[in-house]
């Protein structure tokens, strides 16, 4: 039995530190003498990249809060039509990869669009000098669409929250004279808070790591930067820089978050199911209600989705089957392996905390999860810089040792994009196995041991039966979230291998979507598969 506990010890605290690795190549890569790509980047771009990148992060957080509190706040107290199937549905637009989004709606808002033909036949203009639209291709028309696919992080959390207050708090406060808005801001917008703060830090990543929305609308920012330097350059030194900036205004936008909210302290009760009534609206208020809810959803998914429906439904003969067979059959592959890999570090990792107890253990589990906050265009240079050297290594040792080169095997195949999403997403397989290990009772791994059971034994036996569910879930979030990532895919890819996401990708921004707009559809059914388990897991807390 002690052998046993020494290799889950071991085992996890090998794995926690390889995942680390990858980012703390980042740094190690990142000292040092500046090159002179990157002092020209500094000298020249570097500046309007990072201020594009604030502004970005800032609006699109904004424009997210203007869309996820109300949505929240409404679905949380209030009785509209159809609200029991909007209060689920106002979180599938976050299934929808953003540079999808913002190819139809700029297809939909450019001159020869049909929005801006049909102003045109309607007013009698015949030029755009007569008139002024909006420029979608714009940095503040990306952060509008990133906000359309990303409010629900806010939405999620705040609704949550405005669930969980007491009502006796709301009623106190009308008691005492407030109106349902002040009563709004002044009690459980400020209870609220620590939760809001949280989905917006998650979209402030999210805004600073993407990738796809950011080239296609053609704005500049440090994510773009770390693309062009690696693939434009070559020069993976200034990439490393680049990404070693990114990783600290993630760790300041973690940090601050934390702080701000450091003193604040939540003492109410949550309220029993048999509490929670939501009032009935009449007259304008619940008119307005309905089309704000409805009208966010509509935009936000079921227009994009019936556009790339139609697309599919009209382009079909002209898409290329086997060509969409194949790169199903890469993503599909690539993603299982991940989630195996990822479900097995996730098992050790928790079972050594299980069995040992003590505060260390919780170490591994910590490191291991670090790399669900880096982007992907960022870890995906950490893990070129990490196994171009581990390759470098092993050619010297094979040529040592009289055996020939035998190249890039691991910087150049696929072993670095899967590690990338391994890296990434066991964070996600980590929380599931943990928070089904924690439903398991303490009595039974002693009830298993007084009937003589080993660790292994006792696993195989009582443990792992038990967290069976949680295991297939984590399996199958890990599974999707690699099928949908197409930032580490889009640099670490082999040559002439294309997953779903970089295909759909390359035709985007070769403003042709519509030849691959069955992937796309194929993409965004895959990512509403956690939004539904995600939904369900949240009404089953609240019943």
């Amino acid at each position: 039995m002690l052998e046993q506990n020494r290799f889950l010890k071991a085992s996890s605290w090998v794995f926690s530190l390889l995942l680390v690795l990858p980012i703390l190549a980042i740094f190690y890569a990142s000292v040092g003498e500046s090159d002179e790509v990157f002092g020209h980047l500094m000298s020249t771009v570097m500046g309007t990249y990072t201020l594009n990148t604030a502004l970005l992060v800032i609006g699109t957080v904004s424009l997210s809060l203007l869309m996820g509190i109300p949505s929240a706040w409404l679905m949380a107290n209030y009785a509209i039509p159809g609200d029991r199937w909007l209060q689920w549905a106002l979180v599938l637009p976050l299934a929808m990869p953003g540079y999808i989004v913002g190819y139809i709606y700029t297809d939909w808002f450019d001159y020869a669009g049909p929005i801006q033909l049909f102003l045109r036949d309607l007013t009698g203009w015949t030029s755009a000098a007569q008139y002024w639209f909006p420029d979608l291709r714009t940095l503040p028309g990306a952060c509008f669409v990133l906000a359309l696919v990303l409010y629900p992080y806010i939405y999620l959390l705040a609704r949550a929250a405005f669930m969980e207050q007491s009502l006796t708090l709301t009623q106190s406060a009308r008691l005492l004279g407030c109106t349902p808005t002040q009563s709004f801001f002044r009690v459980s917008l400020p209870l609220a808070r620590p939760a809001i703060a949280v989905g917006a830090s998650l979209v402030a990543m999210e805004a600073l790591g993407d990738f796809g929305t950011v080239s296609y609308f053609a704005v500049s920012t440090l994510t773009t930067a770390v693309y062009d330097t690696w693939l434009g350059y070559s020069n993976l030194n200034a990439a490393a820089k680049i990404s070693a900036i990114m990783l600290v205004v993630i760790f300041v936008l973690i940090s601050s978050e934390r702080y701000s909210r450091r003193k604040q302290k939540l003492f109410s009760q949550n309220v029993t199911p048999d509490t929670i009534t939501k009032s009935p609206l009449r007259g304008k208020y619940k008119v307005l209600a309905t089309l704000w809810c409805w009208g966010l959803f509509t935009i936000a998914f079921i227009a994009p989705l019936g556009q790339l429906l139609i697309y599919a439904w009209d382009y079909h003969s002209s898409s290329s089957v086997e060509d969409f067979a194949q790169y199903s059959v890469n993503s599909l592959y690539v993603s299982a392996v991940a989630a195996v890999v990822a479900l097995i570090i996730a098992l050790l990792v928790n079972f050594y905390k299980r069995l040992s107890g003590r505060a260390a253990s919780n170490v591994p589990i910590r490191i291991a999860s670090m790399g669900y906050a880096v982007p992907g265009t960022v870890l995906a240079i950490g893990v070129l810089i990490f196994l171009t050297s581990a390759d470098h290594i092993i050619n010297d040792i094979a040529k040592a040792m009289d055996w020939g080169r035998p190249g890039l095997i691991l910087s150049g195949t696929m072993f670095a994009m899967l590690a990338a999403f391994v890296v990434r997403f066991s964070a996600v397989a980590i929380g599931s196995v943990e928070s089904s290990l924690a439903k398991v009772s303490p009595s039974l791994d002693m009830a298993a041991r007084t009937m003589g059971c080993n660790v292994r034994s006792m696993i195989q036996r009582v443990q792992l039966p038990l967290i069976r569910r949680g295991c297939l879930i984590a399996m199958l979030l890990v599974f999707i979230e690699s099928m949908k990532e197409l930032n580490a895919a889009l640099l670490l890819r082999p040559f002439n291998f294309e997953t779903l996401a970089t295909y759909v990708f390359n035709y985007a921004s070769d403003e042709h979507l519509e030849y691959a707009a069955l992937p796309a559809v194929l993409l965004v059914l895959v990512g509403l598969i956690p939004l539904i388990m995600i939904n369900r897991s949240l009404e089953q807390s609240h019943s």
